[in-house]
């Protein structure tokens, strides 16, 4: 390896390289239009548009979103996409919901991974001990807390299931 090589080398170790998930749907998007992938192309940049459009209702337009804004607007995309999914099922169009889940599935790799049950179930417990004794009444309070404990890396559904179960 010549010396260009190891500084490379060295520096890739020291630094740690982290794209945003909008540079990352950026540099896909190219990827994408030169592999001839006309879904993936459309799905991606319906996302960049999502991203886009709430910069500008935000008026973070030049700056930006921050991280946790836009896994909050792929998570939104992914459970449109997944509601989609299952009203083409009850309607009887296979085909249609096979496209919406397969949407779901690029959209679900922009996402951070997702908590397991049981770690949600840990999330809860320490919820529970952190606000004291809670009841039924306070589930939306619990339910909130917990949210934000997971980081936006639990599925909202999920929580709520979990949270009603471990106070009934």
């Amino acid at each position: 390896m010549g010396q260009l090589g190891m500084i490379i080398a060295s520096m890739s170790d020291t630094l740690e390289l982290t794209m945003t998930i909008k540079d990352q749907i950026n540099s896909d998007i190219k990827i994408a239009m030169l592999a001839g992938d006309k879904d993936q192309v459309m799905v991606l940049r319906g996302l960049k548009s999502v991203i886009l459009y709430a910069e500008v209702a935000e008026g973070a337009r030049d700056s930006g979103l921050a991280e946790p804004q836009v896994v909050g607007l792929m998570q939104k995309e992914l459970k449109k996409r997944q509601e989609s999914a299952d009203l083409y099922r009850q309607g009887g169009n296979i085909v249609k919901a096979e496209a919406e889940e397969s949407e779901k599935i690029i959209i679900a790799g922009y996402l951070p991974e997702q908590l397991t049950e049981m770690a949600i179930k840990a999330l809860i417990e320490n919820e529970i001990k952190r606000l004291g004794d809670v009841s039924l009444q306070q589930m939306g309070q619990l339910i909130g807390s917990v949210k934000t404990a997971g980081g936006g890396n639990a599925d909202g559904a999920v929580i709520a299931r979990l949270v009603k179960e471990r106070l009934t």
